[in-house]
């Protein structure tokens, strides 16, 4: 990217339930790295699933974020708002001939023998890339298809700001990846890298789960004639046992870190669990931002 770009940095959360000590994690690193370059931060909220993401739960994110003192700098995005802008850019892919039709369900892919990536998602075979007109015509008459986007057989590289060089092949090591679904809801990828172009987002800054949907949005980027962001991936929080942290977990989620400590408690607790500060140290922000280094 032209790092002569002032930076913009945001947090876009899905609001499928309250937010746990992960998410409020990836969105005060966010910040912090966006704020220590002098850059500007906003919040996207990414329910693209309106029935699994009511908006109660993002006015919820919304408000625990301002009580930690996170504010948008920009206009709040609701994804559920924008198909008709991703459509417009559905469209640019399909006019390169880089859409098909596809009808395998999930059942589908779990039962074939199709390789899987780092993150355990199977690896898409092609198998609806090489219809025949007539298979295709046959397949309409039984199932709604999504679309898939055909990716080439060639290296995507990038150098990820935590965890260095990156580099896979499209086609062997991610395959063909959905952006529109069957119910015809735009998929995250596809979404995603658009809101960040449109935006402006020069630095994004997430859990280090997304690390491999980098590529496809690199891909993607570049298909549609934007820029890429820069990348930096977090390792994630875990649990003492160390599972995942999870919506489920009630000693970690918003409602028990809201009850139980104050905003400069809580900062301390976050910049501590990434190794930035001893341990019952309590933060402001701007006391945080002095912690982190470029």
């Amino acid at each position: 990217m032209d790092d002569n770009r002032k930076v913009v940095g945001r947090f876009a959360p899905s609001p499928s339930g309250r937010m746990h000590l992960g998410n409020v994690y990836a969105a005060l690193m966010s910040w912090l790295y966006a704020k220590k370059q002098g850059g500007s931060w906003s919040i996207r909220i990414e329910d693209l699933d309106a029935m699994r993401c009511p908006r109660h739960f993002a006015d919820e994110i919304i408000d625990d974020l301002r009580w930690l003192g996170l504010e948008s700098d920009g206009e709040i995005l609701y994804q559920s708002e924008r198909a008709a802008v991703y459509l417009e850019y559905f469209n640019m892919l399909a006019a390169q001939g880089l859409i098909y039709d596809c009808f395998c369900s999930r059942a589908d892919l779990r039962a074939s023998s199709a390789p899987h990536s780092s993150d355990g998602t199977p690896i898409y075979p092609g198998t609806c890339r090489r219809l025949t007109p007539a298979q295709h015509a046959e397949m309409l008459k039984i199932r709604r298809p999504s679309q898939r986007v055909h990716v080439p057989d060639e290296e995507s590289f990038f150098i990820d700001g935590n965890y260095g060089d990156q580099r896979c092949n499209l086609q062997r090591d991610c395959g063909d990846f959905v952006v529109r679904r069957a119910d015809g809801v735009f998929a995250y990828q596809l979404a995603v890298t658009v809101d960040d172009a449109l935006s402006g987002v020069t630095e994004v800054v997430r859990g280090c789960d997304l690390l491999p949907s980098a590529h496809l949005q690199i891909f993607l980027y570049k298909k549609l004639g934007f820029n890429p962001p820069r990348f930096r991936h977090l390792p994630l929080l875990t649990a003492p046992d160390g599972r995942r942290l999870s919506k489920r977990d009630s000693d970690t989620n918003m409602d028990y870190l809201r009850a139980n400590y104050t905003p400069r408690q809580l900062i301390g607790i976050i910049m501590h669990r990434a190794g930035l500060c001893g341990a019952g140290e309590e933060l402001t922000l701007d006391e945080a931002v002095g912690m982190i280094e470029i």
